[in-house]
């Protein structure tokens, strides 16, 4: 039991600091708002199907949080910290019934980014005003778009291989 335990919050560490790796070095900024497009959220759901609903959206959560830390976006840290939480956690209770099936996670990976997507605009709208907010969905969109064809592309190279916290491929014992 303690070997799970100990595998599992290794592995959740890993995929929090891809998260985190791909959300910080890979920017493309967004002039409107002064925020950035980046890479995180195909490790985001790359994360879910490998460790679940819960411990992939903490890995999310912690990741993206992060990344708003050490990129001096400290006003970003806590809506980060829930969207990402809550958009990996829709992600994992679309796949939950049969993890490895390619169409329920692109599913969930649409789902999910659809919420992050109204729920940055609507904490935009909070921070930075209407009219930036707006400006922004088209950056946003296209972010989460990227990130679930990614996903989709690594998913499929990697269909079979992903190992679970259960220690069986992907497609033999999913995700919690």
């Amino acid at each position: 039991m303690a070997d799970k335990r100990t595998k599992t919050l290794v592995m959740t560490a890993l995929m929090a600091a891809l998260v985190f790796i791909a959300t910080y070095l890979v920017k493309i900024p967004n002039p409107a708002t002064g925020g950035y497009s980046h890479m995180g959220d195909c490790m985001i759901f790359l994360a879910v199907v490998m460790l679940g609903r819960k411990n992939g959206a903490f890995a999310a959560a912690l990741g993206g949080a992060l990344s708003d830390l050490l990129a001096g976006a400290a006003v970003w840290i806590a809506p980060t910290l829930v969207i990402k939480y809550i958009m990996a956690f829709i992600m994992g209770t679309v796949i939950k019934g049969n993890p490895d099936s390619r169409k329920l996670q692109l599913i969930g990976a649409a789902v999910g980014g659809a919420f992050q997507i109204i729920a940055y605009t609507l904490v935009k709208v909070v921070l930075i005003g209407s009219a930036p907010a707006i400006a922004s969905i088209p950056n946003v969109t296209i972010q989460t778009l990227v990130g679930v064809t990614v996903f989709m592309v690594l998913s499929g190279i990697l269909s079979g291989r992903i190992v679970n916290l259960a220690g069986t491929a992907e497609g033999k014992g999913g995700a919690k």
